[in-house]
């Protein structure tokens, strides 16, 4: 018999003479002439009530289907007295694989921080499943916003030798042996000093240089040792770049975007938005609302910087303009002062990379960031530099080796056009639709420091 899965068999239109159900127990209860067992497997948060009967083909091992055990249920679905639709009436059981009582989950509340020392296991738990069934469906979301508008998906690589933030917090490549001495990139793999990639974007320039409008969405990393709540050594990136566009038009593409998503996380069905905003975060579905149907603000940097210094509030880091905005302040911005989505434009030159595109003024760049009530900052992008002396200018300003980034000012030399872009962290963009507090409870396996158990 085929199987048929959980969300299937409780989203039934009519009763089944047959089916076949399996997953794991998530609780037991027995009297002298049945047991109830609610099975689970992992396709929806609520899981389906079994009904089975003493006697029946199976029941002999009924003891050791205990919470965690795998089990396989064949009988019928029948119409359930209790809140659910649907139960099944056994007609037999098999245990699959038995769970002990050492078994780590068992049926009471497990802390965010207890479950991530068995990240192996915790998928298992009604709060991990709906995070990790959330991941898919916006995964998904991203490449229909993107391909609906003709954007060409683009694989960038993971191995670079291009640091593109200038930040140098990457981690190395090299087949050479750590302890030798007299290392040389000569007899090494490439040749020259690899790393892993922080970004796409610059690789995706050529492309979009090319195809007019691509994105990216893949792996990126990032060696920075920091433990707080937002950051991780191995995290997703999206980033779309797009010809012949500049800032309103790469700010329009970003609010579209972030309202695309909003929007697919507001039509689940599964129960799993409802979970967030009853044990996770009370306010999360009135949020969402909000930022589905609202506007959202455009705010100039310097214009940003006047509100929050006449505004009386006290800051830990007081605001002053050259600085890089703190989460305090672009919550602030978003959930005291604007009530909305903001999107903060024209930053100093200073604290952004050397391929965003100057402005007339000298002193400020093309970037722009989206700030939304409950996270902060989730996406930054800019209008790229398309003029080769300003782009080699910021280059030398930088101190950067002009050597390799010639391949980068080659689009710059051959048929140079406006062209924007932006980044948008797939983690944060989760914590944001679920309400979950630390990157680390949004990927299937958190690399922070000290952390690579996997």
């Amino acid at each position: 018999m085929k199987r048929t899965l959980v969300k299937h068999a409780l989203a039934s239109e009519t009763p089944m003479e047959e089916i076949l159900v399996e997953g794991w127990v998530r609780t037991r209860r027995d009297s002298k002439t049945f047991s109830f067992l609610e099975v689970n497997d992992g396709t929806s948060l609520a899981s389906i009530q079994v009904v089975a009967d003493a006697g029946i083909p199976g029941y002999e091992d009924i003891a050791q289907m205990g919470t965690g055990a795998s089990v396989s249920v064949q009988g019928r679905l029948v119409e359930s007295p209790g809140k659910q639709r649907w139960e099944i009436q056994a007609s037999g059981v098999r245990l699959v694989g038995n769970a002990p009582d050492t078994y780590p989950l068992q049926k009471k509340g497990h802390s965010p921080e207890f479950l991530r020392s068995i990240a192996h296991l915790r998928a298992r738990t009604n709060l991990f499943g709906a995070v990790f069934r959330t991941r898919s469906r916006m995964a998904a979301a991203v490449h229909q916003f993107f391909l609906e508008r003709d954007f060409v998906w683009i694989h960038t690589p993971i191995i670079t030798a291009s640091d593109c933030e200038g930040a140098g917090e990457m981690f190395h490549v090299t087949t050479l042996d750590p302890l030798a001495d007299n290392k040389s990139y000569d007899k090494d793999f490439f040749g020259k000093a690899a790393s892993l990639t922080v970004s796409g974007q610059l690789e995706g320039e050529t492309m979009a240089c090319a195809l007019s409008n691509i994105y990216t969405f893949g792996p990126t990393f990032r060696a920075e040792n920091s433990n707080t709540s937002r950051h991780a050594a191995e995290f997703w990136m999206i980033e779309p770049e797009m010809a012949f566009c500049d800032l309103e038009g790469d700010m329009d593409v970003a609010e579209a975007f972030v309202k695309h998503i909003v929007n697919t996380m507001l039509t689940d069905e599964g129960g799993d938005l409802d979970f967030f905003n009853k044990f996770v975060d009370k306010g999360l579905r009135a949020r969402l609302e909000a930022v589905a149907q609202q506007p959202f603000v455009r705010c100039s940097y310097t214009e940003a910087i006047d509100i929050m210094q006449k505004s009386g509030e006290k800051f830990e880091f007081p605001p002053h303009w050259g600085m890089d905005m703190q989460s305090e302040h672009e919550r602030f911005l978003t959930e005291k002062h604007f009530k909305c989505p903001v999107i903060v434009y024209n930053y100093p030159k200073e604290i952004k990379p050397f391929y965003m595109r100057l402005n007339d003024d000298g002193k400020t760049v093309t970037a722009m960031d989206v700030l939304v009530p409950g996270i902060g900052e989730l996406i930054g992008g800019s209008q790229r530099e398309e003029r080769l002396e300003q782009l080699e200018a910021n280059i030398e300003r930088m101190g950067m080796d002009k050597t390799g980034y010639e391949w980068y000012c080659d689009l710059r030399r051959y048929g140079t056009v406006p062209h924007a872009g932006f980044g948008v962290g797939f983690e944060r963009l989760i914590m944001f639709v679920t309400g979950i507090q630390n990157i680390r409870d949004v990927l299937p396996y958190p690399r922070t420091p000290r952390n690579c158990e996997f």
